[in-house]
């Protein structure tokens, strides 16, 4: 297994590029607690900083496909570089309103907000130039799949390190932190060859090419919005089964627990060499995860919770993985940036819905409940793009710029 994965980083150009995206999407995983308790600290109101947390989430999604769109036209280096320092700027501004008396809580929320814009999509440039380094089939599979892995990781060191930045020093300068991270790590990755490569374009990419424009690409995001409702699902609902039994401190069990579970499953996916199409895979992995989920509902007592958590997020980087690699073969590379941001975005979108839902399901009736919520609206989902799917709907190529400009200059004549 090691081989195939160690393969794939030795690509040349590959690590130069790769490690200091990681460092830079640490931030990612730090920017939510420091925010929160940056904002709880100063007003004393979990209220303010949901409110905060919640605006820096929702402006991320919505700017999200255009940010990625700035980075495919303008370049890596220049998109990224630009917004990282934006982005950096941004906690520094909450950092400082955070650490004023008189700071209206309109104020810190409004910043927050404006700092959700500027981001930058290292996963998505990451995911393209990983595409550029490797040919199509398994060794893309590979590559993407130790990025998901990666990710996951991230995602599960990201809140403790920040925890513990918060803990020896404070909230604010666990945003200064978070910041510089970002900064230090976009630059890093956009001085290497493999990113300076992905340079400005002299025309933008013509309307036909947008990713939602190709057939079958809405068909793969409506998918990935269950796969992000199930997602969503498990943040809130296993925390509060968790604070119901009186050990808050066994969340954090059960949320390792699923992103242990999916760091295994990617790992796994990326050795197989699948003869199913990718629709089919994603409708698979996503009814998985929306089955076990609704199983999730039923069981007692807090070790199989963790266990089936587990084996929900077995199939999570999957999925993810299988969206990555969707996008790669209904989108034009011109646009491929946007495309895989526009996955992040089903995903994100999904959570974030779901984590609503549940979570009001869970303030008045037994929290796992909340599980069994959530699965009956990603199986929604699923079952409404399932028959198109199943059937290849969307596999078609994109059309590419060099036969449009033709087909242009025909038009012209």
């Amino acid at each position: 297994m090691i081989a195939g994965y160690l393969q794939a980083l030795r690509t040349p150009g590959a690590l130069r590029v790769f490690l200091p995206a990681l460092l830079g999407r640490l931030s990612f995983a730090m920017v939510t607690l420091a925010l929160l308790y940056s904002v709880q600290t100063s007003t004393g109101s979990f209220a303010a900083a949901g409110a905060a947390t919640g605006a820096f989430g929702l402006a991320n999604v919505i700017a999200s496909p255009y940010r990625a769109r700035i980075v495919d036209r303008v370049g890596q280096r220049m998109a990224l570089g630009t917004m990282s320092i934006l982005f950096a700027l941004g906690l520094g501004g909450v950092a400082w309103a955070t650490t004023r008396t008189d700071a209206p809580v309109g104020l810190v929320v409004g910043i927050a907000a404006l700092t959700g814009l500027f981001p930058p999509p290292l996963g998505a440039a990451m995911r393209v130039i990983w595409g550029s380094l490797t040919a199509p089939g398994p060794q893309r599979t590979r590559a993407y799949s130790i990025d998901a892995v990666c990710e996951e990781v991230l995602f599960t060191a990201g809140p403790l390190i920040a925890a513990a930045i918060i803990a020896l020093t404070s909230p604010a300068t666990a945003l200064l932190v978070t910041g510089g991270i970002a900064v230090l790590g976009t630059l890093g990755m956009t001085g290497g060859a493999a990113s300076r490569q992905r340079g400005a374009r002299r025309t933008p990419a013509p309307p036909a090419l947008r990713p939602l424009r190709q057939p079958g690409f809405a068909l793969v995001l409506v998918a990935l919005l269950a796969v992000g409702c199930v997602l969503g699902t498990a943040e809130v609902a296993a925390p509060a089964v968790a604070e119901r039994a009186g050990s808050v401190q066994v969340a954090g069990m059960l949320l390792a627990a699923f992103a242990a579970g999916s760091a295994i499953g990617g790992l796994l996916y990326g050795q197989r060499v699948w003869r199913a199409s990718l629709g089919v895979r994603l409708l698979v992995t996503g009814t998985t995860m929306t089955v076990l989920c609704a199983a999730l509902a039923l069981l007692s007592g807090l070790l199989a919770l963790a266990a089936v958590l587990a084996l929900v997020g077995f199939f999570l980087a999957p999925a993810l993985i299988t969206g990555y690699l969707s996008a790669d073969e209904l989108t034009a590379a011109e646009v491929r940036t946007e495309a895989s941001s526009w996955i992040n975005t089903a995903v994100n979108a999904g959570a974030a819905g779901a984590a609503i839902a549940v979570g009001a399901v869970v303030d008045v009736a037994d929290p796992q409940l909340g599980f069994l919520v959530g699965a009956v609206i990603a199986l929604v989902l699923l079952l409404v793009v399932a028959p198109r799917l199943a059937r290849g709907a969307g596999r078609t190529r994109p059309p590419d710029r060099t036969a449009l400009e033709a087909a242009r200059s025909g038009d012209a004549h």
